[in-house]
């Protein structure tokens, strides 16, 4: 049965910490029910899972039905339970699914966790395969490699980051490599030490990059694919950002040649030219995300892009809107075509469905996910979409 859709007029806030919402409490249980009764066959293209922040309501990661016909969603229920999973990563075959437990404690140590499941497509659910410690504290996010063998976790309050190996089952290894780093920046109150915030892979799976929010840089590793090891990039160790900006989530382009960061501290997005020999970056564009005369606190979240390359779209926390860039194909220079409203309060994550016609945004405090039309020509928002409830929606990933 479809949801009660909720009216997206919503006042503007400006409490969109995600930090006031990590738990010390250890990882609860993770069991998942065995199946859900009567459930059909759900398409490939229209199911979505969603991670959430945990807590009296929300249990876990929870399962929706997509129609993209008329961008609606429907809920099908939990699809596990599981501790504060606020980011998801699907292997390549979609199969597997690996959840970033972000709390602070697991097991009686100084640590948060990371999930593994099997997806059960036609129950919408998740078996759980097991969880291992991500080796410090706060992982706020996940992903996979090429191969589904390689799972990374960034460790906001633990200031690291850290490698599994995932056997031919899922299963995860303890961690292969870890790295804790050292320092802080410029923002006292955000970059007094190192916050690992993002884990991503090259499209030619040599290199991962780790950005470090506190630390205003993208640190660069090789990738031992067969191992799962990450070692130091022999030819440049990181990228550097301008002080204050809060390097934040990294993205690559479909083309392969470029990447884009979105800085959470500065609300800015940046270009970088990506070097597949060395895996330096460089930049090529930076643009502010915010009005010259919007001057409310605001942090920036997430970019996405049409599966063409052909715009991106940038979504920001207390301003509350998503920005939509046209990107010219020879420079990359970003020329902005719109500003709309994300349809709730502290869009957390967003993302593009199957069809490229449906932008979907996890509005954190609005506790509802809105879903937004797409011009697939122009590639601009509407002006309005349609919400559908879900308490503290952290990360959308459609299989």
């Amino acid at each position: 049965m479809a949801l009660k859709r909720l009216t997206t007029n919503i006042r503007v806030t400006h409490s969109i910490s995600r930090r006031s919402f990590i738990k010390e409490a250890a990882l609860v249980s993770l069991a998942a029910e065995a199946g859900l009764a009567g459930a059909k066959t759900i398409p490939e293209e229209q199911l979505l899972f969603v991670g959430t922040q945990t807590g009296p309501v929300s249990k876990g990661i929870y399962a929706f039905a997509w129609d993209a016909n008329n961008g609606s969603l429907h809920e099908l229920g939990l699809a596990a339970e599981s501790d504060n999973p606020t980011f998801l990563a699907l292997s390549p075959d979609n199969k597997r699914l690996y959840a970033a437990n972000e709390i602070n404690e697991y097991q009686g140590a100084k640590s948060g966790a990371i999930s593994g499941f099997t997806v059960d497509r036609a129950a919408a659910k998740l078996i759980p395969l097991n969880t291992v410690p991500s080796t410090a504290s706060g992982p706020c996010h996940v992903a996979v490699d090429a191969t589904g063998h390689t799972v990374l976790c960034a460790n906001y309050s633990g200031g690291g980051a850290a490698s599994f190996h995932a056997d031919a089952q899922g299963h995860l290894s303890e961690a292969v490599s870890e790295f804790h780093y050292h320092g802080h920046s410029v923002v006292a109150d955000r970059q007094e030490a190192p916050h690992a915030h993002r884990a991503t892979v090259s499209p030619d799976n040599r290199f991962v990059y780790i950005n470090d929010l506190g630390l205003d840089c993208i640190h660069i590793y090789r990738l031992d694919a067969a191992t799962s090891k990450l070692m130091p990039n022999p030819s440049v160790l990181q990228w550097t950002a301008k002080p204050g900006s809060g390097p934040r989530a990294l993205r690559f382009h479909p083309n392969g040649k470029w990447a884009f960061c979105i800085h959470e501290l500065a609300c800015a997005l940046e270009v970088l030219k990506w070097d597949p020999h060395s895996g330096a970056l460089t930049s090529i564009h930076r643009v502010d995300l915010l009005p010259k005369d919007y001057h409310q606190p605001s942090l920036a979240s997430e970019v996405v892009f049409d599966r063409q390359g052909k715009f991106a779209y940038a979504a920001v926390r207390g301003y509350d809107h998503i920005m939509t860039w046209a990107i010219d194909p020879v420079s990359a220079t970003l020329t902005l075509l719109d500003r709309t409203s994300a349809g709730g309060r502290t869009p957390r994550h967003i993302a593009m469905d199957p069809t490229d016609s449906w932008l979907l945004v996890a509005n954190q405090d609005s506790d509802s996910i809105a879903v937004i039309r797409r011009d697939k020509q122009t590639g601009k928002l509407q002006k309005a979409g349609e919400s559908y409830p879900q308490v503290k929606p952290q990360c959308l990933v459609f299989i």
